[in-house]
């Protein structure tokens, strides 16, 4: 199992080499550790785990026109060559095409933990001080308003509504982050999304003040 971790690693530095500074190779190694943190208080497949997280943002949709089919293309073509159990993939891929947010839909009930586990780190590192510093450089790849008094928060948006939106990056806050804290799966993704929930409160209310210049 070490080798094809190893593999995995490898593969995924390689394919994420130049991407966007929030969804890059350390975006994927900090997932991958927290999945790692997360997954010892739980009965679960750690190989499943480690895979989904390592292959999780592999061809994140936002950067490749919204296909949501390419990174199941290219992790499960990466995990055959890898002689990787046909029962292990489709477990890995079940978990990339139902991790997002975006998605949390339209997902089946009854969740594999594995899922949840991969998936309550993926939401953390969202959250806290990673968050705020990876939600603002997203902001500005896009070239997105930091903040404007007028605009205010789309909440309840659906899928496609969220894919498109060009919102400020304070109000992506509102619109997810803070939501965040409250669909975490495991007791274990809670107590550290509470921290990280309580960072953001007073990163936010320094910025108003500091905006509104009190």
């Amino acid at each position: 199992m070490s080798n094809i971790i190893e593999n995995t690693i490898q593969f995924v530095k390689e394919k994420l080499e130049g991407a966007e500074a929030g969804h890059d190779w350390f975006h994927i190694e900090r997932v991958w550790k927290l999945s790692r943190k997360i997954a010892q208080t739980e009965d679960c497949n750690l190989q499943v785990v480690e895979l989904s997280a390592l292959l999780h943002d592999i061809a994140d949709p936002k950067f490749h026109n919204g296909d949501e089919t390419l990174a199941l293309k290219i992790s499960r073509e990466f995990l055959e060559n890898q002689n990787v159990e046909d029962e292990i993939i489709q477990q890995v891929l079940f978990v990339i095409q139902n991790i997002s947010f975006k998605n949390r839909n339209e997902v089946p009930q009854n969740l594999p933990i594995e899922l949840k586990v991969v998936q309550d780190a993926d939401r953390i590192d969202a959250i806290g001080a990673i968050g705020v510093a990876r939600t603002f450089n997203f902001g500005g790849f896009k070239n997105n308003l930091m903040y404007h008094p007028d605009i205010q928060p789309k909440l309840n948006m659906s899928k496609e509504e969220y894919k498109k939106s060009d919102g400020t990056t304070i109000n992506h806050f509102y619109e997810k982050l803070l939501l965040l804290k409250d669909l975490m799966n495991t007791n274990e993704g809670k107590k550290i999304a509470e921290e990280r929930h309580r960072f953001m409160l007073t990163f936010l209310d320094h910025f108003m003040k500091e905006w509104n210049v009190e």
